[in-house]
């Protein structure tokens, strides 16, 4: 009987060679985005699944509020671990990062160098607890001296080729002695949450050593690992961070004390000072609003977007299948009438229909599969990821693969198979029309239309709402001039002729401008806590407030064109040591009217007093996702506190920079032959923080346009049908006079007032759904009307160019040949 059935649905699929390579096409679309689809979300659901125990594994956050400023953050002071293991019986261990910047490392024997950007100190202990598979090396022992480092596969042949890399030296540019390879790691996985090339122990740093004191300098990544009897409760988590503020207001009471801060009052005046602890397998996609420097985190909304697309497209290529197999119910209603008369029961005719249906299907599959191993590659490139075409080989995927064949089998073809073995034979082969009380069965196919319709149509309007925020992120005025300038990050490595390079550069006649800092937008700032100075004790100002800060030179606010609202920048004809320059966001929530002249003073060291000499307009330091913080400007002699990094930005004049730069790059060489000349453009940095927006828009847009496609076939199929259906009366229409153009908009009326209710019902939804997404920013566009007006004429357009290619078609054709045929 099977092969029967088979054999039937072959035959078919031959005789309707239109419809069902439209059907096909459809479903292979489907199957397609669906495949890939869930091979990206597994790869993101799999991060960090290789550590062994992971979910006895921890991240500890920290969230706190100082005045006005609130954060939430992947990061802790270097005493939390400790802290935590000595106070809770429930913690077997804990392991820290910190993230030291960009170092020079060097083959000490063949004088081999490259900067290290992924670099990690940590613990002796990292690498037993975040189970990193060693190729060489004892994960006990291999960072329990100081000046050992591990490498990862890659790293390990980039310094020493081929040969064996235990025992061998490398010196780091922020470390007296040479640091000797006691481990190799395999290359570190795609599905790793921590990306790092070396790791070196912590103990090398001498700034992590000065801060254990501190619960205020929040810089290491502190990962804890629970007893298996403790991990065994699901409340664990919960009930340790009940307990955590009693041991917060013993330890980190005396830390607030050293920067002039009561804890007990901070906590009454609304402040607050928490430690949180999240599963290590929840960190890359749960970590929304949690920042890190460490972690490659994730929104586990973007999955939810992803997967609710991929279900719309098969769901949308089903439709088709549905619609094409009940409009060609008139062609097979004399075959059902014939096989029930001889004895076919509505069991077997459902079961063949339903096999037309898989057989479709695996058509389709075959398809999709070769059409993601041919554009792999591409996909990757746009998504950020590494999908192989060996996961196309794994047997999860073939599982995957099976049960959504079966889905969709149930999902495209049992309408069909019920509808068109419903028929009653007798009726049929008296030659009465099937269609006469078919109304239901027209209204679903219309039903059906819309539905495709407006589920295109509203991923058209989100498409544009994405373009048009990203275009606003590349245009809003951010506050300063990003264009033409160049940022030269690694100064410090210039040492004591770091002056004398910029100073050079100066005198060079393409550059306009030159201005040096600690840091620069887009990195990391220092963060800190002051107290406004009251000119009376009546008056109503902040009592504290938490300042992220830059020191920098005179020149540096002059070729950013930061604006200067009140006052001045810093000057050489001035003492500026004991000087600050604010952002406006500071005076406001400070609730100075007039802040020139007022002052600040840092709690901690010997409470310096700093005098507000100039206020600058809001800028944006960082992402359009994050409000404006607080942020101030200290002057380079008034030395605020240690900077392991130096910046130099320059400003280029209009014109072909490449000369300028290579004249740049040899002065760098004759100051540091060993340091590789680097740098970058500023409007560059700023577009990488929204690699993963762009990805996101290149993604939908891609989707958008599929779905589109398969709206489209749908649409052709139907049409290709109703002209089919109504050959004698365009035949009848054109002898007696009727236009190509009337016959056309006959066929296409009533199918382009479906797509208008579309698009009547997919505004609203388009529109909830993206307010929802700009809420990510906190400077975004206003969705305006003309974006539903411009995305429901692209979808009336889209929709009567596929009608008109077939409505044309039909309305060109012979008449008389048309009504010989009828």
């Amino acid at each position: 009987m099977l092969k029967s059935y088979i054999l039937i649905s072959w035959r078919y699929l031959m005789r309707n060679k239109v419809s069902s390579l439209i059907s096909v096409s459809g479903l292979a679309i489907g199957f397609a985005c669906v495949m890939w689809i869930g091979l990206y979300i597994k790869t993101e659901l799999a991060y960090d699944s290789f550590v062994n125990d992971a979910s006895r594994v921890y991240r500890v956050n920290l969230k706190g509020k100082m005045g006005d400023s609130e954060f939430y953050a992947g990061y802790t002071p270097p005493p939390a671990g400790k802290a935590l293991m000595d106070n809770f019986p429930e913690v077997e261990s804990y392991t820290r990062i910190y993230n030291p910047g960009n170092l020079l490392i060097r083959n000490v024997d063949e004088n081999k160098s490259f900067v290290e950007r992924r670099i990690f100190a940590v613990d002796s202990n990292f690498l037993q607890m975040l189970t990193y598979p060693l190729l060489e090396g004892n994960p006990a022992t291999c960072l329990l001296d100081p000046h050992s480092v591990v490498l990862t596969e890659a790293s390990a042949k980039k310094y020493f080729g081929n040969t064996n890399p235990l025992g061998k030296l490398l010196q780091a540019d922020r470390t007296k002695d040479p640091l000797k390879v006691t481990g190799v790691i395999k290359d570190v996985a795609q599905t790793s949450s921590l990306k790092f090339d070396m790791l070196v122990p912590v103990s090398n740093y001498s700034e992590v050593k000065y801060f254990n004191w501190s619960w205020v300098w929040l810089n290491m990544a502190t990962y804890i690992k629970l007893k298996p009897s403790a991990a065994a409760n699901p409340n664990v988590a919960k009930n340790l961070e009940s307990k955590f503020p009693a041991m917060l207001r013993v330890l980190a009471a005396p830390a607030f004390k050293r920067i002039g801060k009561n804890y007990d009052e901070f906590l009454k005046k609304g402040g607050y000072w928490d430690l949180h602890l999240q599963a290590l397998p929840d960190v890359h996609l749960g970590s929304a609003g949690i920042t890190s420097v460490v972690t490659t985190q994730n929104d586990i909304k973007n999955l939810y977007i992803l997967g609710a697309i991929g279900l719309f497209i098969i769901i949308l290529a089903c439709v088709n299948f549905i619609n094409l197999s009940t409009a060609q119910a008139a062609k097979r209603a004399k075959e059902i009438g014939v096989r029930k008369v001889m004895g076919s029961e509505k069991s077997q005719l459902v079961q063949q229909f339903l096999t037309e249906a898989l057989f479709m299907s695996l058509f389709a599959v075959i398809v999709a599969v070769l059409m993601i191993w041919a554009l792999l590659p591409y996909f990757n490139q746009l998504s950020g990821k590494d999908i192989t075409s060996a996961m196309l080989l794994n047997g999860q995927f073939w599982l995957f693969t099976a049960a959504l064949i079966a889905v969709v089998t149930l999902l495209a073809g049992s309408y069909p198979a019920f509808y068109l073995s419903s028929f009653k034979p007798v009726s049929i082969l008296k030659g009465f029309s099937i269609f006469k009380s078919s109304k239901g069965n027209s209204g679903v196919r219309n039903g059906l239309v819309v539905f495709q319709f407006t589920v295109s149509t509203a991923l058209i309007i989100c498409t544009l709402v994405v373009y048009m925020q990203l275009r606003y992120i590349q245009n809003r005025d951010l506050g300063f001039d990003k264009e033409n300038v160049v940022v030269f990050a690694n100064a410090e490595k210039l040492g004591n002729s770091e002056e004398q390079f910029r100073q050079e550069l100066e005198a060079l006649p393409q550059i306009a401008s030159v201005g040096k800092s600690t840091s620069m937008f887009t990195r990391e700032s220092f963060g800190d806590f002051y107290v406004p100075i009251a000119t009376s004790p009546n008056e109503h100002i902040a009592k504290d407030i938490t300042l992220g800060s830059y020191m920098v030179d005179d020149d540096f606010v002059k070729t950013l064109d930061i604006k200067i609202t009140k006052g001045r920048t810093f000057d050489k004809n001035f003492n500026d040591s004991l000087s600050v320059i604010l952002n406006e966001a500071a005076v406001k929530q400070i609730g100075w009217k007039d802040p020139i002249g007022r002052y600040i003073r840092y709690p901690g060291g010997k409470m310096e007093l700093y005098k507000v000499v100039g206020v600058v307009k809001d800028f944006n330091f960082d992402s359009l996702h994050d409000a404006i913080e607080p942020f101030a400007f200290f002057s380079y002699s008034s030395k605020s506190y240690d900077a392991f990094s130096s910046v130099i930005i320059a400003r280029l004049k209009p014109g072909n920079p490449t000369n300028t730069l290579n004249q740049i790059g040899n002065k760098w060489k004759n100051y540091n032959a060993i340091q590789p000349f680097e740098y970058s453009f500023l409007n560059a940095d700023l577009n990488a923080l929204y690699v993963a927006d762009h990805q996101m828009g290149s993604l939908l847009f891609i989707f958008t346009s599929l779905s589109i496609f398969v709206a489209c076939l749908g649409l052709l199929g139907l049409v290709i049908y109703t002209a089919e259906r109504r050959t004698k009366e365009i035949g009848i229409r054109k002898v007696l006079g009727a236009s190509v153009a009337q016959i056309t908009l006959l066929l296409s009326k009533d199918f382009v007032k479906l797509v208008i209710m579309a698009i009547v019902i997919a505004s609203p939804l388009a529109w909830y759904a993206m307010n929802k997404w700009l809420q990510n920013f906190n400077y975004h566009i206003t969705i305006s009307w003309w974006l539903f007006a411009a995305a429901g004429l692209l979808a009336v357009f889209i929709a009567f160019v596929t009608l008109s290619f077939q409505s044309v078609k039909a309305a060109l054709a012979n008449p008389v040949k048309n009504l010989k045929t009828e």
